[in-house]
């Protein structure tokens, strides 16, 4: 009853705030998570991110975060029913036989070493959710993934963390089975 009555209030601040449902309900479980109206600005979608994670993850895609934060909070049980399971490495990533989406929540280096295996053809992730948190190379290494090429979920600016990384990755659960 109370997260109903969240979303609710969350709705409210989203009038006219224009977006597809499947971004939209994302945007919203992030304000849900962290209570912060700003991620209508700073969260921000490639053109086919969410419709590639969905089928990915359809296709029983496994998760991978860069910290035991984020893998906790994602929902293990939803992504299961899908075929995948979540992970907590990043260059263990490019030897998983299975198409991965990674969830970067505080690592900023986590980013910029995944923007070189891309560049260097060893891994090619569905799905970059890029939202470390922080001061040092937060912002320069989002801005490497949003000019690459891989799709992708990133908050601009500081802000972002585990929390967030997760959340993301449950509303795209969320959107395909029942909690």
């Amino acid at each position: 009853e109370i997260e109903k009555k969240s979303f609710s209030i969350i709705e409210e601040h989203l009038q006219g705030v224009t977006l597809p449902d499947a971004e939209r309900s994302i945007l919203k479980r992030v304000i849900h998570t962290t209570a912060d109206f700003d991620y209508i600005q700073n969260l921000v979608f490639s053109k086919t991110a969410v419709s590639t994670a969905l089928e990915a993850l359809q296709q029983g895609a496994d998760i991978v975060t860069d910290t035991n934060m984020a893998l906790s909070g994602i929902n293990k049980r939803a992504l299961q029913k899908l075929g995948g399971t979540a992970h907590c490495f990043m260059e263990k990533a490019c030897s998983l036989p299975k198409d991965c989406i990674f969830a970067i929540g505080n690592a900023p280096t986590a980013l910029i070493r995944l923007s070189e295996l891309i560049a260097e053809q060893k891994i090619q992730p569905k799905l970059i959710i890029g939202v470390p948190v922080g001061f040092v190379n937060v912002i320069e290494a989002k801005e490497l993934i949003l000019a690459g090429t891989t799709p992708y979920i990133v908050a601009k600016g500081n802000k972002g963390g585990s929390n967030v990384a997760a959340a993301i990755c449950n509303a795209l659960l969320y959107q395909l089975i029942q909690r």
